[in-house]
């Protein structure tokens, strides 16, 4: 059997980090997501892991998050198997808008699949939260607000009808150098996030551009970040912000017409840009 997985990116509409924790990681509330930008994960059973990608920057060894998910998997079901899997990326590689973890979660559902071990998803999310904070929203998708190291996820009322711009610059960010800034940083301003969620469960739109916020803006330095908000501005982006550790902006238009002009600018200046939607699924399975 072979399965092709779409894996959706996600973006964070809101992003605080509650604290540090003892055992090294973060608490988190975040209210993250999933957009119509796909990565397509092909993966077919093998005797051993195996790793090939569409991108020559993208590792293809154990350090890739597929591999990781696939041992993960491989490990917690207990079988003497492996994976053959390829990955074509449209989803650019760390942008903050979960493109290693979208592929390793459809590396779960996959081998799922494929050996037919009937996992629920509760249980495929237990897997994905040992390989990454964002592999269980990767594997459920919406818009939802995950919380702790991303494990507790709760589903929200859909945004209503709107179009992503997604910018990103030329370089590229750490998620493990962002979180070890953070833990540098003597003073921090957290936002509001009972207001944010309160937004979001009611459905205000409006309320939830006003409170939207992301934390890792106030220490990770993102190249034509004030530049790029600028333009998204101009063509009446209700939001402006960037989305995980960085360095994506993304601009939130209700009108698709803007969005697509704003896209057009960009382009002059901005190496990535793209036009996105919403999208309620975080997977799209095929299997043949």
């Amino acid at each position: 059997m072979t399965v092709t997985v779409k894996a959706a990116a996600k973006i964070n509409l809101f992003l605080d980090i509650l604290s540090r924790l003892d055992d090294g990681y973060h608490s988190l509330f975040m209210i993250m997501q999933s957009l119509d930008l796909y990565d397509t994960v092909t993966v077919k059973p093998a005797d051993s892991i195996k790793i090939g990608c569409s991108a020559p920057e993208i590792p293809t060894d154990e350090n890739n998050i597929a591999f990781k998910a696939a041992r993960a998997f491989l490990d917690a079901c207990e079988i003497n198997g492996g994976a053959d899997i390829y990955i074509e990326k449209q989803i650019p590689f760390a942008a903050g808008l979960a493109g290693g973890s979208a592929d390793g979660a459809a590396v779960i559902a996959a081998l799922n699949e494929i050996y037919g071990t009937g996992l629920s998803l509760r249980e495929l999310c237990e897997i994905g939260i040992k390989v990454g904070a964002d592999v269980p929203f990767c594997l459920t998708g919406g818009l939802k607000l995950s919380q702790d190291i991303g494990g507790v996820l709760s589903d929200l009322p859909p945004l209503p009808e709107c179009y992503f711009v997604l910018a990103k610059p030329g370089s590229s960010v750490s998620t493990k150098e962002a979180y070890a800034q953070f833990d540098k940083c003597e003073k921090i301003y957290h936002p509001n996030c009972p207001a944010m969620l309160h937004a979001a469960v009611h459905s205000d739109f409006n309320g939830m551009m006003a409170n939207a916020r992301n934390i890792f803006e106030q220490f990770v330095e993102v190249p034509k970040r004030v530049e790029i908000k600028n333009i998204m501005r101009k063509y009446n982006a209700k939001l402006a912000q960037m989305s995980g550790s960085g360095p994506t902006i993304f601009g939130i238009f209700l009108n698709k017409k803007y969005a697509e002009i704003c896209a057009e600018e960009l382009q002059e200046t901005v190496r990535d840009v793209f036009v996105c939607s919403p999208s309620d699924k975080a997977l799209i399975i095929e299997k043949s």
